[in-house]
């Protein structure tokens, strides 16, 4: 079921809002702490913490918030309970905030029954906005516009544009893309590449190695409300707040399902 108009634009308030808390401490100097396994974290995250976690409780009280900044203190036994929940992402791209060029992001899902079913994603540097979901449609908006996105192919004979992280890039990740055939790689930090595949400025982007529930929750919701898919190996999209665990397998998201994905995965036929 779609989000009202009332609660879509209520999100999209607190999405800004977190954003414009960012960019307070991105103007001047901050100091970055890391926490217990050893990532990073800084005042902004916090910042951002707070104003989408009381933003999102006001909006819709009845429907707990998981961030990763308070994810440690929800006994796993109780988020299980949760059949409606929204899952946050503050700051994603911390690394990237730290090196100062641009490439992070506000993260918002709303997950029902484990499903993705609404995400926002806001990028606080240059203010523009993603957001939709399963079934239901995808939007960009910036600099007072909006427009529907569509994932795919524009030019089915060009070099696939393949998504490579600026933070985590690794062996497999490499081999894989020497599997693609001719590529464009495209170097882009945090969730941001979810969106550049909803708008279909990206084909592939695959990820080896962990990531958390919240990395990718609110931009599964818009590529695939734009047509596009993440799934995991064996073909299943991703569902949340359904494990003991919040930490993500492999995954390979496309703005175009019909690509031979499967292909790539295992280029033996043993899948």
């Amino acid at each position: 079921m779609p989000v009202s108009d009332v609660v879509r634009e209520g999100v999209i308030d607190v999405a800004r809002q977190a954003a414009a808390a960012i960019l307070e401490v991105y103007a001047g100097a901050f100091e970055v702490e890391r926490k217990e396994d050893a990532s990073p974290v800084t005042s902004a995250d916090m910042a951002a913490h707070h104003v989408i976690v009381d933003g999102l409780r006001a909006l819709t009280p009845d429907v707990p918030v998981l961030s990763e900044e308070c994810a440690d203190d929800v006994e796993a036994a109780e988020r299980l309970r949760w059949t409606r929940l929204w899952l946050v992402d503050p700051l994603d791209g911390t690394r990237e905030f730290i090196k100062r060029n641009g490439e992070f992001s506000v993260n918002i899902a709303l997950i029902e029954d484990g499903v993705a079913t609404f995400g926002v994603i806001q990028q606080p540097v240059t203010a523009t906005l993603w957001f939709g979901g399963p079934g239901h449609g995808a939007w960009m908006r910036e600099g007072g516009s909006e427009r529907a996105l569509r994932a795919g192919r524009g030019d089915p004979g060009a070099p696939l544009r393949v998504a490579a992280s600026r933070s985590h890039r690794d062996a497999r990740t490499q081999a894989l893309i020497g599997r693609l055939g001719p590529v464009d790689p495209v170097a882009l930090g945090s969730s941001l590449k979810f969106c550049w595949l909803a708008e279909g400025r990206l084909d592939v982007y695959p990820r080896f190695g962990p990531t958390s529930e919240w990395d990718t929750a609110a931009g599964q919701a818009i590529l695939e409300g734009a047509g596009g898919i993440l799934v995991d190996p064996r073909g299943r999209p991703f569902r949340y707040n359904q494990r003991q665990t919040l930490l993500n397998g492999d995954f390979i998201a496309l703005g175009d399902p019909s690509l031979p994905w499967g292909d790539w995965l295992d280029p033996g036929g043993a899948r």
